[in-house]
């Protein structure tokens, strides 16, 4: 995606940078040959919306003009959080997910704006190379807005990386995957609890799988090796993708960017909002097909061309050097639960962070520049990815402790000994699996900027039950 031109920088009126406008429009696409057009909504003209390529330290302007439509074509439940009667229908934020941006464009959910009005923020790129992506993040219709097509890939590149000349141009491909439900004439289906008042449900898992917006796409690919930078931008749903050759594959990075080393993998397993970068190498294939898949499932069939293969290829040994973040310099630990309760009147789930609603005064308040260990303390019987806005971090270890225990008398008892990340997960992350009777610790250094910022599930229809929580900041 090429800039349109220069814009004055807020920050610096005397300079210009790059500048970028992008529209959010209603549209039309087609998700398969045989399928309908499918009403969407976009970032441009199609979904997922155009892939910004950055630079590290190279910041540039971005203008998103809200021109949908006044009414939301998919079921909106005002009793949601932000989402009550008297709100707007469309209203639009973007979060640069992985962006260690400034408050003002970072994407708060409460900051949305309705259709025809625009925001202009400022991405300042201050940060080494990572697969990030944007997306809505509008309170109480999150969950609607990218469900509706709202997300796109922004590609951070630096020296470091562009160093290890690894597959590029063609061989480098960006993979979004997310599933849907279709009716018949091939109009999105969003699932209902079937109550009129209150249509939320408390997960969607489609049975559609798209990638990059396409249903059963296929990839004509030469035998070498290939990059595949992989996201999943389902609301609910979490991936297990494997070769349906059964061979291994490297993975070279996490949400936040490169791993120390390439891993030998065979299975990867991202939740929603997770990304992994992965080599392929396609030189014993020629001639051949191999799928990416989900469990057994096919997601992208690789047609392999014939010929000869290109020269032996291997990962550099070394990628860049990830320094550990140690726990014991941490200024403060602070335990955090994930909880979900059910109202004895109707029924209806709620799920909150640390037992509080969104509305409630921020409690946690980390100063700029210095460590924090939070640990996640999961007293739900569902995994939940957990995003943190504006840093990057590490994961510490998994334990697993007495819940009952623990909801009993307050007291944490843990159990057996902390298990380390797997090595696939040992680089830099902004989102972490909390899964179902464990203490997940991560270390924290809050870098960047002071001001407000949100933590939150990142299953969409969680953090639309007010599995979303602000915390600030504070400057030194």
């Amino acid at each position: 995606m090429a800039p349109r031109g220069t814009h004055v920088d807020p920050d610096d009126p005397s300079a210009e940078l790059p500048f970028y406008r992008v529209a959010m429009r209603e549209t039309e696409v087609r998700v398969h040959r045989d399928v309908p057009p499918t009403r969407v909504w976009s970032y441009g003209d199609a979904v997922p919306g155009p892939t910004f390529e950055a630079h590290a330290a190279r910041p540039f302007l971005v203008e998103w003009r809200n021109e949908l439509p006044e009414r939301h074509f998919l079921p909106i439940d005002r009793s949601l959080c932000g989402a009550g009667e008297g709100r707007p229908d469309v209203r639009t934020i973007v979060h640069l997910h992985g962006g260690r941006v400034p408050p003002a464009s970072d994407g708060y959910p409460d900051d949305w704006y309705t259709p025809g009005r625009s925001l202009l923020c400022r991405y300042p790129n201050r940060q080494e190379a990572a697969t990030l992506w944007y997306h809505d993040h509008a309170m109480g219709v999150e969950r609607l807005n990218q469900y509706a097509g709202l997300f796109g890939f922004y590609l951070l590149r630096d020296d470091v990386e562009s160093a290890l000349r690894l597959p590029s141009g063609p061989r480098e491909v960006p993979i979004v995957l997310c599933d849907r439900f279709f009716h018949a004439d091939g109009s999105l289906r969003y699932p209902t609890s079937g109550v009129a008042e209150a249509p939320w449900v408390s997960e969607v898992n489609g049975d559609a799988h798209l990638v990059n917006g396409k249903l059963f796409p296929y990839l004509e690919v030469e035998p070498a090796a290939y990059r595949f930078r992989v996201l999943n931008a389902s609301n609910s749903r979490v991936y297990d993708l494997s070769a349906s050759s059964g061979q291994p594959f490297w993975q070279i990075g996490t949400d936040q960017g490169l791993l120390e080393r390439p891993v030998s993998v065979r299975r990867v397993r991202l939740a929603p909002a997770e990304r992994a970068d992965l080599l392929f190498d396609f030189r014993a294939s020629a001639g051949q097909e191999v799928a990416l898949r989900h469990q057994v499932f096919p997601l992208l069939q690789f047609r392999v061309r014939r010929g000869p293969a290109a020269p032996p290829w291997q990962p550099p040994s070394r990628l860049r050097e990830v320094h550990a973040i140690a726990p014991g310099a941490a200024a403060q630990t602070r335990t955090l639960t994930l909880n979900e309760y059910e109202d004895p009147r109707t029924h209806v789930m709620l799920m909150l962070l640390d037992g509080k609603r969104w509305s409630e005064p921020v409690t946690e308040r980390p100063a700029l520049g210095s460590v924090e260990v939070w640990d996640l303390v999961n007293l739900t019987e569902d995994s939940h990815p957990v995003h943190l806005h504006l840093v990057r971090f590490q994961v510490v270890s998994r334990q697993k402790f007495d819940a009952d225990g623990y909801l009993t008398t307050g007291v944490m008892r843990r159990i057996g000994d902390p298990v380390p990340p797997a090595p696939e997960e040992a680089g830099w992350k902004d989102t972490v699996r909390a899964e179902p009777g464990l203490v997940t610790r991560i270390a924290i250094r809050f870098e960047g900027y002071a001001g407000r910022y949100v933590w939150h599930c990142h299953v969409l229809e969680h953090a639309a039950n007010e599995m979303m929580r602000p915390f600030e900041v504070t400057g030194v």
